[in-house]
């Protein structure tokens, strides 16, 4: 499994402690001194990624981050085993957060609360209707109603069945009227596509 960073930013003595018990955390420490060299670090994935910081007016990320990527610790007492595990919960909201999250074409799908967005608009969508979408983009191939009965609906059948051409028609009508977007879902003699 690979571990989580958590960059240290201008709190030395918190750095040394963790580095004293690094092999028994389940999350790598790094020590930054700027936000420069923050920047500059390859480990540094801004939307999975937590820091510390140790005094908040010194951290001019919050415009660049989601404040829950952010903890601030001031020079009050907590224990140390209670100071993990709320790094630990931060790591775990982050990772969900990060997971749940798809990018299709310019559009953002979460996953969580089941949205489509694009500049602003939200679009919510059916558990169906994302499984079409999750399934048409893991490929560019071409995929026809029998391949999308069997892989989405779990069933192939020979009679004649328009469940899937509904449910696409009325996906590909939601996100016309929200986005005003027609190729979304592209639809060709060989099957459908999100290309």
């Amino acid at each position: 499994m690979i571990k989580q960073n958590v960059f240290i930013f201008n709190h030395y003595s918190l750095y040394e402690i963790l580095y004293e018990i690094k092999v028994n955390l389940s999350f790598n420490i790094i020590k930054h001194e700027n936000e420069v060299s923050l920047f500059k670090d390859k480990n540094f994935d801004i939307k999975n990624s937590l820091i510390i910081s140790k005094f908040n007016n010194k951290l001019n990320l919050n415009k660049n981050l989601d404040i829950k990527n952010i903890i601030n610790f001031h020079d009050y007492p907590i224990k140390l085993n209670r100071l993990i595990e709320l790094i630990n919960i931060q790591l775990i909201k982050i990772k969900f957060n990060h997971q749940s999250k798809v990018i299709v074409k310019d559009y953002e799908l979460d996953l969580n609360s089941k949205n489509l967005s694009k500049d602003h608009l939200i679009l919510k969508l059916t558990e169906k209707e994302i499984e079409i979408i999750l399934y048409l983009i893991k490929d560019k191939n071409k995929h026809n109603v029998m391949d999308l009965q069997k892989n989405i609906w779990g069933y192939v059948s020979d009679m004649e069945t328009h469940t899937v051409e509904t449910h696409v028609y009325r996906l590909r009508k939601k996100i016309f009227n929200k986005f005003n977007e027609e190729g979304f879902i592209l639809s060709h003699p060989d099957g459908y596509c999100i290309n």
